[in-house]
């Protein structure tokens, strides 16, 4: 049985040729020739069986011949907001397993005790396409670009909003048993859950977020690296939201 193969082609129903990068990987991997059956995905929620028209040393032409529309595996957005740590593969490792798992958006967070305060997601944005084909996701997550912590919590967001922090003296709930119902439900819940940097957020910061409507949680005894508690987030979030 042959291998399916999947490129990602956004706008692929009107478009008619490979994007640069997949069609290099077609030709010259692959080695695709004219009449090879392929599958691309848009990520927007279809996959097209499409069938290579010319095969040249660069270019690579398709004819679709079919719309295959996807659905989706869990119910509502899931939105994970993480401080991103100063060494960038790890946060590069959380976007590609967050993407393979299941996730809508990520946004970055510039938060008082952040290690990094720039963020270029060109890199980033190539990690999660190269999830996305591999786990053969229909959507592709948004990557938002770097926002101030105090920018992103007062902007007005649906569904449930968390915010994970290690402080103990100020009262947290557990993150798994508050979102828990939404599996017992057929709601299409958005959550939002605010990740901080290895020092966390800073009490104000937590206050901040509470003020606006933001529920301290924990996600379990063990304290976690940045990008692990990212990635139990999104977990549980799966577990609860998947169809």
């Amino acid at each position: 049985m042959k291998e399916v193969r999947f490129f990602y082609v956004p706008d692929a129903v009107n478009l008619t040729e490979l994007p640069m990068d997949e069609a290099l990987h077609a030709l010259r991997v692959l080695r695709l020739k004219s009449g090879d059956e392929m599958f691309l995905m848009d990520g927007q929620g279809s996959f097209y069986r499409a069938i290579v028209t010319i095969a040249a040393t660069k270019r690579c032409m398709y004819e679709i011949k079919e719309c295959l529309p996807q659905e989706k595996m869990w119910r509502g957005n899931i939105n994970i907001a993480i401080a991103p740590t100063k060494t960038m593969d790890r946060i590069e490792w959380f976007c590609e397993k967050a993407t393979e798992i299941g996730i809508d958006e990520i946004t970055f967070l510039n938060c008082k005790f952040s290690e990094r305060k720039v963020m270029r997601t060109v890199r980033l944005d190539k990690i999660v396409i190269s999830a996305v084909k591999q786990s053969r996701k229909p959507w592709k997550p948004k990557l938002n670009a770097m926002i101030s912590f105090k920018d992103f919590i007062t902007v007005p967001r649906n569904g449930r909003k968390f915010i994970a922090h290690c402080y103990d003296e100020i009262e947290r709930k557990d993150f798994f048993s508050e979102i828990y119902s939404l599996s017992q439900s057929d709601e299409n819940t958005n959550i939002t859950v605010l990740i901080g940097p290895e020092g966390d957020f800073s009490a104000d910061e937590i206050k901040m977020a509470i003020d606006n409507g933001y529920e301290p949680i924990s996600l379990g005894t063990s304290r976690l690296r940045t990008e692990t508690a990212a990635l139990s987030a999104t977990m549980m979030a799966q577990l609860v939201l998947r169809k």
